[in-house]
């Protein structure tokens, strides 16, 4: 072997299933070059972000809030473009919450701004990377120029079948679940369903997330830690992840930390590790 040709790792029959299943969503993606410490199997299909920490970040340097907004906007695209690279196949960020309409009218005007600004900048180039974008939340109550960004974006992009970017805004996960509930009650009282068949399946039937995989993991950037009625639903089994990083400053190697950290973890949805005994009697934890 020559001092410029590197060996590649040997992967394992689920490595390559799931660099295949990575390869037919984003043909682009190359985890095995951009990650290469990281088996394919041990990357996250959805990872979803909180995306904490964009006033401090310009409080820090003796500039307004908004100003951190607009840099924080620059980070959502170097994260999405890395997630295709290394293959992630969702990602979802907390971008307006519905406790947000709380912050000054200033605030709130800029951030509205930067969605559109987003949207309207975004759309043709997800397009060509066949990226799809979904918006989550309720649209009651957003601004008409907003909704126009926003339904562009879904509209250009309703037929790519490559990564997807959920962008919830205007969110809130018990607002969702609310949301959720009052679908199946009316179509009961419309006698489509039969209330005794309303499972877990018919309530995530009923959510914003609806088809996507459930987050592997959920990422808090700014180091508070809570999850501020992010996707209460969908993250009951997610790894969460807490980094110090105010968001603007969260940028690819971040994200590879946060994968290899994700990658080092045992995930047992409530059972065991295969080489762990099962003692006798009693309940076992859920972890």
């Amino acid at each position: 072997m020559t001092q410029h040709q590197t060996s590649q790792p040997e992967l394992s029959d689920l490595d390559r299933e799931a660099l295949a299943r990575i390869k037919s969503v984003q043909p682009i993606a190359d985890p095995l070059t951009h990650l290469p410490d990281v088996p394919p199997s041990r990357i996250p299909r959805h990872i979803a972000i909180i995306m904490d920490g964009n006033g401090r970040w310009a409080r820090q340097r003796g500039f307004p809030r908004e100003f951190g907004h607009r840099n924080g906007a620059a980070t959502i695209r170097t994260i999405m473009t890395e997630c295709e690279r290394i293959g992630v196949e969702v990602l979802t960020l907390y971008s307006f919450s519905l406790e947000n309409w709380r912050r000054p009218d200033r605030e709130v005007a800029e951030l509205m701004r930067l969605c559109c600004t987003y949207c309207d900048g975004e759309r043709e180039s997800m397009k060509r990377r066949n990226v799809r974008c979904r918006v989550i939340g309720r649209r009651d109550g957003l601004p008409p120029e907003v909704l126009a960004s926003i339904n562009a974006m879904e509209e250009t992009t309703r037929e790519c079948t490559g990564s997807k970017l959920c962008l919830a805004i205007n969110y809130g996960g018990r607002a969702e679940l609310v949301d959720a509930c009052r679908s199946l009650a009316a179509r009961a009282a419309r006698g489509e369903i039969d209330p005794a068949s309303i499972d877990e399946s018919a309530i995530e039937s009923s959510l914003g997330t609806s088809g996507l995989p459930e987050p592997d993991m959920l990422v808090r950037t700014g180091g508070e830690l809570r999850i501020s009625n992010f996707l209460l639903w969908q993250i009951s089994y997610a790894e969460i992840y807490v980094t110090d990083a105010l968001w603007p400053d969260f940028g690819v190697a971040e994200l590879h930390a946060a994968v290899r950290e994700f990658a080092r973890r045992r995930r047992r949805f409530g059972g065991l590790d295969q080489d762990e005994p099962a003692t006798d009697g009693g309940h076992q934890p859920h972890a």
